[in-house]
């Protein structure tokens, strides 16, 4: 997400419990940065931040999360991977501390 978050940078996040059931709640999230959990190739989880571009139906009324890196250049996100299901979207960005740079 550099350069709009960088190393260093402390993000406090809200968990995201069960996804929003109306469509409404769900928008609000558009344009939001939030915190989701993918597995790895190896077969572990990691945690990326990215930014909810959209909000796509699926299938039975669940909903599919299309989300981008602010790097679009060197970012991996749903160009590579496709929407991500709600379980995947963890938490939502509340706040950040940005720690000094010593130069």
């Amino acid at each position: 997400m550099a350069p709009t978050y960088n190393e260093g940078d402390w993000l406090l996040f809200r968990l995201i419990r069960a996804a929003p059931t109306k469509s409404n709640s769900l928008n609000k999230l558009i344009g939001k940065v939030v915190l989701i959990r993918r597995e790895s190739k190896a077969g572990s989880d990691f945690l990326q931040v990215k930014r909810v571009m959209r909000i796509e139906a699926g299938e039975i009324h669940k909903a599919k999360f299309w989300v981008e890196g602010d790097n679009k250049d060197a970012s991996t996100d749903s160009r590579s991977w496709g929407a991500l299901s709600e379980a995947e979207v963890v938490g939502q960005l509340l706040f950040r501390y940005r720690r000094a740079r010593n130069n």
